[in-house]
């Protein structure tokens, strides 16, 4: 029969407290990519309420830039 043998109570704390901090990192990755894909759903709705004030905007004024300090715009010319 082999004999168990084992670590120090001090090696020992510190394998536990490098286990746990890195189970703690994990987590916060974890948190934070879940975070991340919610902004992107957000951004993605944003996106898409944008692209729909741009077209009611091109139907009203035609195509044109507009100068977001005072509101006022320029027609730009299409290409043929």
């Amino acid at each position: 029969m082999k004999k168990i043998k084992e670590i120090t109570k001090e090696e020992l704390t510190k394998v536990r407290d490098f286990q746990s901090k890195l189970f703690e990192l994990t987590q916060q990755i974890g948190l934070a990519e879940t975070q991340k894909h919610a902004i992107l759903h957000e951004i993605a709705g944003v996106n898409q309420d944008q692209d729909a004030v741009k077209k009611e905007l091109e139907t009203k004024y035609g195509s044109i830039n507009i100068n977001l300090e005072d509101g006022s715009y320029t027609e730009t010319k299409e290409d043929e």
